[in-house]
């Protein structure tokens, strides 16, 4: 691990290659196998309760279904993440044809909400590990494996990939300083 201001950063983000291929992998990150959904910030929480009747149209009726009978999250202050249908789906999961999309970014992609979704889905394949100091490591999912291949035929890198979720996070004056520090990365690699 190398640090970058304040945090430690997976030597793989800075030189992975990184784009969605959705129509090869499904959606795979809001499906992953497991008894919890996508992480979430305690902030997010709120986010979610304004948006829930909006978003709720979106969704089958056996995703409300969980909602009504589970509620929309899990855990507790500083550990909460949606809940899952069947082990499976995120429960603001929308499936259209056979992929599996996200209720909060389709509505806020329509105009109808101003939020675009957690964080933690935001920055996939990028994670953020809590700790004295923050690491933000690649999470290889071997689904995603069609979008390091488009990566690197479309020449996109993970850091590009997830511009506005690392802005978004850490702010622009900050991303702005980890490009180059990734830039430096790899020009090591290189040499």
């Amino acid at each position: 691990m190398q640090t970058v201001p304040e945090l430690f950063v997976d030597n793989l983000i800075p030189t992975t290659h990184f784009a969605c291929d959705l129509k090869r992998c499904k959606g795979a990150c809001c499906t992953m196998p497991g008894h919890r959904g996508a992480p979430l910030l305690d902030a997010e929480v709120q986010d979610i309760e304004k948006v829930l009747p909006i978003v709720q149209s979106y969704l089958s009726s056996d995703h409300l279904k969980v909602i009504e009978r589970e509620g929309f999250l899990q855990g507790r202050p500083g550990d909460y993440s949606t809940h899952c249908v069947d082990d499976r789906a995120c429960v603001f999961v929308v499936w259209e044809q056979g992929i599996a999309r996200c209720a909060f970014e389709k509505a806020f992609f329509e105009g109808k909400i101003e939020w675009r979704k957690p964080l933690s889905c935001h920055l996939f394949p990028i994670r953020i590990d809590g700790g004295r100091t923050e690491r933000l490591r690649f999470e290889y999912l071997s689904a995603c494996e069609p979008a390091l291949e488009q990566g690197e035929k479309e020449d996109v890198l993970l850091v590009d990939f997830v511009r506005d979720a690392l802005i978004r996070a850490y702010g622009e004056k900050w991303y702005r300083e980890f490009v180059h520090y990734c830039e430096s990365k790899r020009e090591i690699q290189s040499v």
